[in-house]
């Protein structure tokens, strides 16, 4: 049998883990993948890899008292032992206070992010694409270091009441730094797809080059505020914080910047530019996601923030029950609107400021505000009077997503990004933003 099953196997599966189960309820989640990757350094492969992975995972529970274990083989005896042994450390266990019942049968949307594509990827097709990119960094005597890696797999669960989940994807990431001989110009790029047919390594390696030569002979600038463009690699490692902190129990608790004094929260509350629209959409083309979520809840299109104003909070079903609410599950993929500007046009548009191509080392300050701080690297250039006029020596910043938000001159056309700080998907704008912190230089180049 394949690591990645079908539909009807996954279920077949599911069916004969459950039928061993002696549990009040019992809870089965399969995940198949095969991985592989391709990792360059100093314009030389340095290493190739491949990954199969398998795992089931079975939760017992005895009224709340609930246990789970885990195996990567799939034989009967394997399956039996594991429900044992989830039940054994069921019945050890003290009472979880919120635990919750498993959900019965649900009703999920279609999404399609499986591209038989990306499947059929070989370290034939991975070594094409890599050569591809060294060919230009050799050429122009830079020197490269990249990382492509391709992913397929699928995931599934099913309960004893009757649920039963299962959704297939495809995925590649493309990472690539390219600095100059010297070590004084450094270029980044990072692409991300569910089809492969839409990676173009020569064109992001392009990309990359255009940024290390130009990055060459930084001057220093003053720390201070700035106006700024933040290319979505930038943005996201900072609006990330956004979308991961929207947890209702952090805000009710005071732990949160949803939080307000008293027990309350800022639902329903304007918190940036009313041009700001988060939401999440599992069936969105360009960036496709599971219609369904770790516990089984289905997910499907919701706002997160509109037109500046916090529509949503995720919910746990515990603390969605214990506030008689209805639960909101975290989602799978969140979305950011953008406008219709390009970033040639963005730069055009400003008299003053500074071009931001990577922001990283990211770490949060203070929760509440959710104020970061962290470094630019890669290339960071001066913009005078609608023209890049040379490049900028890298800054440390103090800066909250929150304050950025409400800063917002222009929002560009949204690309899918890949974090270099969580490595998730998302599709984001780049953004033109006022009175941005820089607080002191970086020599990192």
């Amino acid at each position: 049998m394949s690591i990645i099953l079908t539909e009807a196997e996954a279920k077949a599966l599911l069916q004969k883990v459950l039928k061993y189960s002696k549990a009040d309820e019992c809870e089965a989640n399969i995940l198949g993948e095969e991985r592989g990757n391709l990792r360059y350094a100093r314009n030389e492969v340095s290493t190739s890899g491949s990954l199969i992975n398998q795992n089931l995972s079975v939760q017992s529970a005895f009224g709340k008292k609930v246990g789970v274990a885990t195996i990567d083989e799939f034989s009967d005896e394997s399956i039996e032992r594991c429900v044992r042994r989830s039940e054994e450390l069921a019945q050890l266990a003290p009472e979880n206070p919120e635990y919750v019942s498993v959900l019965g049968p649900q009703t999920y949307g279609k999404s399609n992010g499986f591209f038989e594509s990306t499947a059929a990827v070989t370290p034939d097709v991975r070594a094409d694409a890599v050569a591809k990119s060294l060919e230009l960094s050799r050429a122009q005597n830079l020197t490269a270091a990249g990382f492509l890696e391709n992913r397929k797999g699928y995931s599934a669960m099913m309960n004893s009441k009757g649920l039963f989940a299962y959704y297939p994807s495809t995925n590649v990431n493309f990472t690539l730094t390219v600095r100059t001989p010297d070590g004084t110009g450094s270029g980044y790029v990072a692409r991300g797809y569910s089809d492969i047919k839409k990676l173009d390594t020569a064109a992001a390696t392009t990309i990359a080059i255009q940024k290390a030569k130009g990055s060459m002979g930084a001057k220093a600038l003053e720390p201070g505020k700035y106006t700024v463009i933040l290319e979505p690699t930038a943005a996201v490692v900072l609006l990330e914080n956004i979308f991961f902190g929207m947890d209702a129990r952090s805000a009710d608790e005071g732990r949160s910047f949803l939080s307000k004094p008293g027990g309350k929260t800022k639902l329903n509350e304007k918190i940036v530019d009313e041009r700001v629209n988060i939401y999440t959409d599992p069936a969105n083309p360009e960036l496709p996601s599971s219609p369904w979520s770790g516990d089984g809840q289905p997910l499907n299109k919701m706002s997160l923030i509109e037109k500046g104003v916090v529509k949503n909070m995720f919910y746990s079903r515990y603390w969605a029950q214990k506030n008689n609410v209805k639960p909101v599950p975290f989602p799978s993929n969140v979305i950011m609107d953008g406008g219709t500007a390009t970033l040639e046009e963005m730069i055009k548009s400003t008299k003053q400021g500074i071009l931001v191509t990577k922001l990283w080392y990211i770490r949060s300050v203070d929760p509440q505000t959710l104020l970061q701080t962290g470094l630019t690297r890669d290339g960071t250039f001066y913009i005078e009077n609608g023209v890049i006029k040379h490049p900028v020596k890298n800054f440390r910043f103090n800066e909250s997503p929150v304050i950025m938000l409400n800063n917002l001159e222009t929002l560009g056309k949204p690309e899918r990004v890949v974090s270099t700080e969580s490595d998730q998907n998302y599709l984001i704008p780049p953004m033109k933003i006022r009175e941005f912190t820089f607080s002191s230089l970086s020599d990192a180049v």
